[in-house]
């Protein structure tokens, strides 16, 4: 090649592409900036980067934060809707825990957008795949499953698509049954046997009214409480400590909390239930507890001897979910 030549595919290379036009292009082909390279040599390099990306704490800044997390780490079957905003302002898109085949969306034929939050493919950025999912969603054909490509670098966020100034309502569902969706009242075939797997695998799950995040499941013949909480970690830790140290930090008699787990940049602490322990008779003793955590994250004084224990000994019983 001449040096006109590599000059000229240099300059191209540097080429400003929409991010639309680069969802379908697979990383063998051309690229479409028209440098004579390959996608993956070219710009699809930026998009290799862009997804080791890691962001610690994901969807903040979002309603409902803490349910986003608990849908993409813990809760087997739920739904919430959310509007979009921008060119599509109005736009309702769901997004729900899990899709068939863990696909990351699809377009039904009455062009409701679905997008799973629970896939096979995920990088340092939930809220920016989820993203680059809805943008995806937005030019499939109904019908059809959505095909995410490369992650683009510059793709938008689910903080830039979504309009935050509303609320999520979140709605966790008994089963997969939503699938097939309401003009389907007796799935058949490998249909049917698709739901009868997942509902089979789905462990009871039940959200709180009381208090925002918080899921009691029945894990075999095991029940728990784990709520996910907005705080920042260790300010969180101490003000759990403080209760443990005292004596208040179980639920219900019964109950003990038995450590917590890391996801997307939040704290999900976790209590052991009496055997008998229902949804409902939980309500009312997270709400007392929610207050009384709150008094203690108010509290600046230093940690006691005590205090500092209690710390340790559930610092030490935490688990990161990657």
């Amino acid at each position: 090649m001449g040096k006109k030549s590599r000059n000229r595919a240099k300059n191209t290379s540097t080429v400003t592409l929409d991010p639309a036009d680069l969802v379908d292009v697979g990383p063998r082909e051309p690229c479409p900036c028209g440098s004579g390279k390959r996608f993956k040599q070219c710009h699809g390099r930026e998009q290799a980067q862009a997804a080791d990306t890691f962001v610690v704490r994901p969807f903040e800044g979002l309603p409902a934060e803490c349910d986003l997390i608990a849908f993409r780490e813990i809760v087997p079957a739920g739904s919430a809707e959310v509007t979009l905003t921008g060119e599509h302002a109005g736009k309702k898109v769901n997004l729900v825990t899990l899709l068939p085949m863990a696909m990351p969306g699809l377009v039904r034929d009455d062009e409701s957008i679905w997008i799973g939050l629970q896939t096979h493919a995920s990088t340092g950025d939930p809220s920016r795949d989820v993203g680059h999912a809805i943008t995806a969603a937005l030019t499939t054909e109904p019908g059809n499953p959505i095909q995410l490509g490369d992650l683009l670098k510059d793709g938008p966020r689910l903080q830039d698509l979504i309009d935050t100034s509303e609320p999520i309502t979140v709605k966790v569902h008994e089963g997969f049954d939503f699938w097939v969706g309401e003009n389907v009242e007796d799935p058949t075939g490998e249909v049917a046997a698709g739901l009868e797997r997942a509902n089979a695998a789905a462990s009871p799950t039940v959200r709180l009214d009381s208090v925002d995040a918080a899921y009691w499941t029945q894990i075999g013949d095991r029940r728990y409480l784990r709520w996910v909480m907005p705080h920042a970690e260790d300010t969180l830790l101490d003000a759990l400590a403080r209760l443990h140290a005292a004596g208040g930090s179980a639920l219900t008699d019964g109950s003990r909390l038995i450590g917590s787990f890391r996801a997307l940049g939040v704290l999900a602490p976790v209590w052991e239930l009496p055997a008998d322990a229902e949804a409902a008779d939980l309500e009312k003793p997270a709400a007392d507890f929610a207050a009384a955590l709150d008094k203690a994250l108010a509290t600046e004084a230093p940690l006691s001897t005590e205090e500092r224990a209690a710390r340790a000994g559930l610092a030490s019983r935490q688990l990161t979910i990657r």
